[in-house]
């Protein structure tokens, strides 16, 4: 087996691996849908049934949107670290193969001349004081 035949496994291998992504993508969006419909569905067939007795059917249309919120909240909280774990993953691997530049080394500034030991300022202070 040669370094080219691990290469293009390796691709396959990516590949395959997208695929399974975006597969878990669409049906776990697609559970999502269903189960939002479902709670609709019930809560549009109890309001149905109540003939009008508002503090049981606000009851009713709270619950329900409290769970399809919840349910549609989570999948996307998931969905959402799912991917930044797989960016952090992927980031640090490319970080690993390539070894990080050295910064660039400014030169040190050199006095022009020789230096005075003594101040320009007087011990009296400035003139005009």
């Amino acid at each position: 087996m040669g370094a080219g035949t691990m290469v293009r496994g390796g691709a396959k291998a990516e590949r395959d691996h997208d695929g399974l992504e975006k597969s878990r993508a669409l049906y776990g969006l697609l559970a999502v849908v269903i189960s939002n419909l479902a709670i609709a569905g019930v809560a549009i067939f109890g309001v149905w049934r109540l003939h009008g007795d508002s503090a049981v059917i606000v009851g009713i249309l709270t619950s329900a949107f409290t769970a399809v919120s919840t349910m549609t909240t989570a999948y996307l909280s998931i969905k959402a670290m799912s991917n930044t774990a797989k960016t952090m993953v992927l980031g640090d691997a490319s970080a690993r193969m390539t070894p990080p530049a050295a910064p660039p080394v400014a030169p040190v500034p050199q006095p022009a001349g020789p230096v005075s030991p003594v101040s320009p300022v007087s011990p009296a202070g400035p003139i005009g004081d």
